[in-house]
């Protein structure tokens, strides 16, 4: 018996393109499925970049306007990754016209519009989804079960930091991710952003309150004569621009448990690549986690032996840990588009069953709310709510 096939257009088709469209091309290979996604057509500004993509992802159309895809009778899930102020008036023009969505990171670059664009989907009734896809790593889902399962106790710190250098060179072009005016905000927006999820999702309670500090030590970059395609094949213009996002932003944080939390992002650490590290401490134990070795995690618990207690490092790659049983044989590694392919299974499982998708536009809108709060902080350098 044939599957149900479920028509998707995918707006935006650099980095978020490319691991969108393949997870949607892979889901199908490892995960048994009710219904059969079809990768019907990709959107984008630029035709010529956008044709190739096309080709490339495996795509029957394209597109140059989004617009044009929100009322096709043929398109079942708009799915969103494009440059950051566009993600709100996409996702309600979308979820409006009876479309699920599945939105990148952030829902929106104000609270307001993060909070229209909940109500919106709450509304609707349709599925709805924000792309936090690290949730979707075997070890971190894992976390999180083990910490539901209280396994250790009662939470009482998180502490994480997420440090990357690709901005650290001064004659890194102001590219549209420094732009605050589209991104919404630098490194903060950009990696803080994950460590607030991971912080709820593993935790399993909200921020209560936040005290933040951010800095932009390189003010100036050089502009692009095209500025539509990140770092690689444009020339600068000759002139410089201001950058006005921020370079590193910190925050201590208060949670509605009792917890404390300590929170640190930049693009300015040189020799960090991808170090989304985070440590959680409980009253019967830690967990450790380091995005950069994925497939593990160190785990230490008091109930252990005393002459054996001390941090363990363990594979997250055991077939009943979360969604390692669709694919290899244990210490037979996965990837970095895995968590992409794990995140659609579940979301084209949602669609399927009529369920609701997690994280979903609340998640994404509680999300923004500590965002804007640690920027408030920064500003007023005094403790503030967010507005949940």
């Amino acid at each position: 018996m044939a599957k149900r096939q479920l028509n998707i257009a995918l707006v935006g088709y650099q980095f978020m393109g490319k691991a969108h469209s393949n997870a949607y091309r892979q889901v199908g290979r490892f995960f048994d499925l009710d219904v059969e996604p079809v990768l019907k057509v990709i959107c984008g500004r630029n035709e010529q970049k956008v044709k190739a993509a096309q080709n490339l992802f495996g795509w029957q159309e394209y597109a140059t306007n989004w617009e044009d895809l929100i009322n096709r009778s043929d398109i079942d899930i708009i799915d969103i990754g494009t440059p950051n102020n566009t993600h709100a008036i996409i996702s309600q023009a979308a979820l409006k016209a009876g479309k699920h969505v599945l939105c990148e990171k952030p829902l929106a670059i104000s609270v307001a519009d993060a909070r229209e664009s909940y109500s919106i989907a709450k509304q609707s009734g349709l599925v709805n989804g924000i792309c936090h896809n690290y949730r979707f790593v075997p070890g971190i889902a894992y976390a999180s079960q083990l910490v539901k399962e209280g396994k250790l106790g009662a939470i009482r710190h998180f502490r994480g930091v997420y440090l990357q250098d690709w901005i650290v060179n001064e004659a890194v072009p102001l590219v549209w991710r420094l732009d605050k005016t589209i991104a919404g905000s630098g490194s903060h927006g950009d990696l803080n952003a994950h460590l607030i999820d991971t912080a709820r999702f593993v935790m399993g309670t909200e921020f209560s309150r936040v005290m933040g500090m951010s800095e932009t030590f390189i003010k100036e970059r050089p502009l692009l004569a095209d500025t539509g395609g990140g770092l690689a094949g444009f020339t600068a213009s000759g002139e410089t621009g201001s950058v006005s996002v921020d370079d590193v932003t910190a925050f201590l944080a208060r949670f509605q448990n009792g917890a404390t939390g300590t929170f640190e992002a930049t693009r300015l650490a040189p020799g960090r690549k991808n170090y989304n590290f985070w440590e959680i401490n409980g009253e019967k134990g830690s967990i450790v986690y380091n995005q950069e070795r994925m497939n593990e995690f160190e785990i230490y618990l008091t109930d252990d032996p005393e002459g054996l207690r001390g941090f363990h490092r363990i594979q997250s790659t055991e077939s009943f840990m979360p969604y390692m049983s669709a694919y290899w044989p244990v210490a037979h590694i996965i990837g970095y588009e895995h968590t992409f392919i794990n995140m659609v299974y579940d979301f084209l499982k949602a669609v399927s069953n009529g369920n609701q998708f997690t994280p979903d536009f609340q998640d994404g809108f509680r999300n923004q709310a500590v965002l804007e709060a640690v920027d408030t902080s920064c500003a007023s350098e005094k403790w503030v709510t967010p507005e949940l």
